[in-house]
């Protein structure tokens, strides 16, 4: 029967298909289960009705039937949102009579909800002409019956495809870059793809081997011509994408994969789709999900060198007013190609909020949705507004929706020439309390970051992608240029240079690790000391890249006992003496500090006070494992939050444990960048906080427009809380409070 569903469903294409699907669907219910009528209601959550849309075994009249959401047996199992099991339907208090339709022959009830993410989109019901219970298999085969149409159901809703919505549609989608636009929506479907690359031999190698020069000159000049189209507009940092690019382009190994394929007889395309693939492959196992994500820009990378591959004239798009841009997978050259004025904002089909292409977006302060189900063909031309706060695409909002939303568009443009006057100050409360902010660097290939006036230095310089990107070890003078090119980067300023955090969730592809379960397995710490020998390179590369500089601290990642310290002390301890035994002056001996991340370590801190010089609380992996709860994963990833009373608890924990060790102390994770997350940092009493570069201005005016009083009285509030809920509630009302509402929303 279920696989009979997916062949039904195959044939849906609009409203009036699905229809037809649900009918069949109906139909082939009864007779699988030998019932005499079986029912499909959809919900209208505006109208606050269900409605008959398919049925075997009642009459359909001209007009369509409906029953209220707080009416009939139907409306008992949304509310309840579980199976109702009756055997005399007629006799049950909440039983409704609908005339015409003939269902009073009918006694047995059984209706199950059709739910998809937590909402009621529907009713499926059984009934029989008997008076009986339906037995524990029939009930076992209807909800999962259900359980399939509801993501049908819910497809069809997004792509356009619901019953008497017209051409006004409200998607969602992944809130990538933040800020509300409203404009035209303009589909872009011109990049070649690699999956409509098919298997292709060639006649001439030499012939497809000049093809491939070609393209990558091509590509190379591209890349960087809009790096320098950018580079008055964007920081160092995010303008690395183009050169990650061209570094890929110039690598030597992918440069001889490719021409080893086409050396074996493949054609040019069919060469870039094979090497490609597997070269994004690694990146796309992974756990982490910036990691991961960069599978998608080695993807663009392939496709731009398809595009390149064309022997034809692309006339280049103009347009006259704003767009918003809709593409299937947004991408850094698709940013490029329209006019930074043009630009409105852009909605992708896939794509998710780390994408490089996502990053470019809010370095750009182009507004941004990722993920959003939409129909090229029903958006195209139409006017819509983009919400990158929240997430909602509309399409052809009515006339009170369209005056809000261009409201709070002026007040955002307001607000956000407001914070940018006020960057390369430095961050003090209200009341005069002096906060550090630091940069989270360190993920992109490139280490040209710029200096950026209005931080205090790199709270976490992260040193894995060099190794992720090469097809061995970098050397210990490989790694010395990549450190100290950062070093030389922030040179008043403290770096502060995070050791090798690779393992089961990062595996390197000249390592294979499999694990079941990596984000508690071999990572992090336990790697390196597994291999002290690559350890002691990095820390001997660290501590030569810092001589004449003097600006480097050195953070161990992913520790879980005293004894994994100990032993990693000692070990840079004796890369410190060899280094000094090599260097005529004197050498600086950096200060070491460690991650907070594992919940083990939250009753080891008193331990710590005569070990580490500092401790950096890591947000991101110390959420995920106080609730137990891997953030990438989708079935879950509703659970990881940071604003938990569990996660905040522990968070203060750390910085009265920190005060009374006299340990420094910085966060370094997604809440220091979070403008609610910032506000109860500061009121727990950290002074110390490490962020995206994105994140800065916006953390810095916010700050100085609240006491640190205030914001301890906040934090005091909401670590009495038992519910997420209820810290999201106090704390949204003391942030519009203080006038600050258009930090978390639309509007000022």
């Amino acid at each position: 029967m279920l696989t009979q569903l997916r062949e039904i469903v195959d044939k849906v294409v609009s409203a009036q298909t699905l229809i037809e699907a649900l009918d069949q669907l109906v139909m082939s219910t009864c007779q699988a289960m030998k019932t005499d009528c079986c029912s499909v209601y959809i919900a209208n959550h505006e109208r606050q009705i269900y409605t008959l849309m398919a049925t075997q075994g009642l009459h359909k009249s001209h007009r369509r039937v409906s029953l209220r959401f707080n009416q009939g047996l139907v409306g008992l199992v949304g509310r309840s949102a579980e199976p109702v099991n009756v055997a005399d339907a007629r006799i049950h208090p909440h039983f409704k009579h609908l005339p015409g339709i003939g269902e009073e022959s009918f006694r047995s009830f059984f209706g199950t909800p059709i739910i998809h993410q937590r909402q009621v989109l529907g009713v499926l019901v059984v009934q029989q002409r008997e008076q009986r219970e339906f037995d524990e298999s029939e009930e076992s085969f209807l909800v999962t019956l259900a359980a399939q149409l509801s993501g049908i159901l819910a497809h069809a809703k997004a792509q356009g495809m619901w019953f008497e919505q017209g051409n006004k549609l409200h998607l969602t989608g992944s809130a990538a870059s933040a800020g509300v636009a409203v404009a035209k929506a303009w589909w872009d479907d011109t990049q070649p793809l690699l999956e409509h690359v098919a298997p292709t031999s060639c006649l001439d190698v030499n012939f497809e081997q000049e093809r491939l020069t070609i393209a990558i000159e091509a590509a190379s000049a591209e890349f960087r011509r809009l790096r320098k189209r950018f580079d008055s507009e964007l920081q160092k940092e995010t303008l690395a994408i183009f050169d990650l690019f061209s570094h890929l382009l110039n690598d030597p190994m992918l440069r001889k994969d490719l021409k080893a394929r086409i050396a074996c007889g493949d054609q040019a395309e069919w060469a870039i789709r094979q090497v490609v693939e597997a070269y994004s492959a690694r990146f796309a196992n992974m756990k982490d999900q910036y990691l991961k994500e960069r599978a998608q820009d080695i993807r663009e990378l392939g496709q731009r060198l398809l595009f390149f591959l064309r022997d034809e004239e692309v006339d280049e798009q103009q347009w006259d007013e704003p767009v918003v841009l809709l593409t299937r997978e947004l991408t850094a050259a698709m940013l490029a190609t329209v006019p930074l004025g043009k630009l409105a904002a852009v909605v992708s089909q896939e794509g998710a909020a780390n994408s490089h292409a996502a990053i470019l977006s809010r370095a750009l302060g182009i507004p941004a949705i990722m993920g959003v189900d939409f129909v090229p063909h029903m958006v195209h031309n139409n006017l819509v507004v983009v919400d990158g706060y929240r997430g909602d695409f509309l399409v052809n909002p009515n006339r009170h929706v369209l005056v809000e939303y261009r409201r709070l568009l002026r007040e955002e443009q307001e607000l956000a020439k407001t914070v940018e006057d006020d960057l390369y100050k430095q961050a003090y409360t209200k009341d005069s309390q002096r906060i550090m902010i630091h940069l989270n660097a360190g993920l992109s290939a490139d280490t040209s970051i710029a200096v950026n006036k209005g931080v205090d230095g790199v709270g976490l310089y992260r040193t894995e992608v060099p190794f992720l990107l090469q097809r061995s070890f970098p050397s210990e003078d490989e790694q010395i240029n990549q450190y100290r090119s950062i070093l030389q980067t922030y040179p008043e300023q403290t770096v502060v240079m995070r050791t090798l955090d690779i393992g089961g969730d990062k595996p390197l592809p000249y390592l294979t690790i499999e694990e079941d379960n990596p984000f508690l397995g071999w990572r992090g710490i336990r790697f390196t000391l597994d291999h002290p020998e690559i350890f002691l390179i990095q820390v001997r590369a660290m501590l030569r890249a810092s001589i004449g500089l003097n600006n480097m601290d050195i953070l161990l990642p992913m520790i879980s006992g005293i004894a994994e310290l100990d032993e990693a002390k000692s070990l840079v301890e004796r890369a410190y003496q060899e280094v000094a035994n090599e260097y005529d002056g004197e050498l600086r001996k950096p200060r070491l500090g460690i991650m907070i991340e594992v919940p083990s370590m939250l009753y080891q801190l008193h331990a710590l006070a005569d070990k580490v010089d500092f401790i950096s609380v890591g947000s991101n992996d110390l959420t995920q494992y106080l609730l137990a709860v891997d953030r990438n994963n989708s079935r879950v990833a509703s659970v990881y939050d940071a604003l938990h009373p569990a996660v905040l608890n522990a968070l203060k924990h750390i910085i009265d444990s920190a005060e009374r060790y006299q340990l420094p102390v910085c966060v370094c994770g997604e809440l220091a960048g979070d403008p609610i997350g910032a506000i109860l940092l500061v009121g727990m009493g950290y002074r110390s906080l490490s962020m995206n570069t994105r994140n800065v201005a916006k953390i810095k005016y916010i700050l100085r427009h609240v006491s640190a009083n205030d914001m301890a009285q906040l934090a005091d509030n909401v670590l009495a809380a038992h519910l997420s809920a209820e810290v999201r509630d106090k704390t949204t009302l003391f942030v519009e409070h203080h006038g600050l509402g258009g930090f978390i929303r639309a509007g000022k």
